[in-house]
């Protein structure tokens, strides 16, 4: 089992620095007087371009691009359904000792950065695709799978692929040279299925194949996946 300390990644993001103008319409000052001789329409305070209080002028503000926005989205997403936690760094606000912490940012050139358990990374908005990121997320797998193989005499091929293949159960087929001829993996519900009713759907429903000669089975008893499921 991963420990909590494994499951902690870290996203580097590169926002923009803008100096904007936006106003928002300050309180009324109480000597404000509404009327026809005041030309000033109740309910409404100064155009922005008239505010007496400019205070609010040439505020910073910072902005992530679409595409960076994007990449944090995806992790976000990904990381919540594996079990992993990601702390957000914004390198264009952090602080002086955070710049210190990220001296591993030195060299770096494209951003987002994500850091995984091991050092291990993703630099840049064309890495973060769903297949990286489950690789650098691997998570324990929901679905128990078994992994049969099986050793057959000659026929048609293609009736023995047919038939296996239209079971719900098997979800990969792979020819083999060697002791055994024929590979497959199954793939059973974890939260219903045991060790048991794996091999009562080996001895069953696969030795029941008329060219099926025998049949050696694996059933881990834990597993763990880089692969998207």
């Amino acid at each position: 089992m991963a420990d909590e300390k494994s499951r902690e990644l870290s996203l580097y993001v590169q926002s923009k620095k803008v100096v904007t103008s936006f106003y928002r319409p300050a309180a009324l000052s109480q000597d404000v007087r509404y009327g026809p001789e005041s030309g000033q329409t109740a309910g409404m305070g100064r155009p922005p371009h008239m505010q007496s209080d400019d205070s609010r002028a040439g505020e910073e503000a910072f902005f992530l691009s679409d595409d960076q926005a994007r990449c944090v989205a995806i992790t976000e997403e990904i990381a919540s359904k594996r079990g992993y936690t990601v702390k957000i760094v914004d390198i264009a606000k952090a602080g002086r000792l955070e710049r210190l912490v990220a001296e591993r940012l030195r060299g770096v050139q494209t951003f987002p950065l994500l850091v995984g358990p091991g050092d291990q990374r993703l630099e840049g908005c064309e890495a973060f695709t769903e297949e990286h990121l489950c690789e650098l997320m691997p998570a324990e797998m929901s679905a128990l799978r078994a992994f049969t193989y099986m050793k057959v005499r000659g026929g048609d091929i293609d009736r023995i692929r047919d038939i296996l293949l239209g079971f719900p159960e098997v979800r990969e087929m792979h020819l083999l040279t060697g002791d055994w001829d024929v590979f497959v993996v199954l793939e059973f519900d974890s939260q219903r299925t045991k060790k048991r009713q794996v091999l009562d759907f080996v001895t069953e429903r696969i030795r029941g194949i008329p060219e099926v000669l025998d049949t050696s089975t694996l059933v881990p008893e834990y597993s763990v996946s880089k692969f998207p499921f």
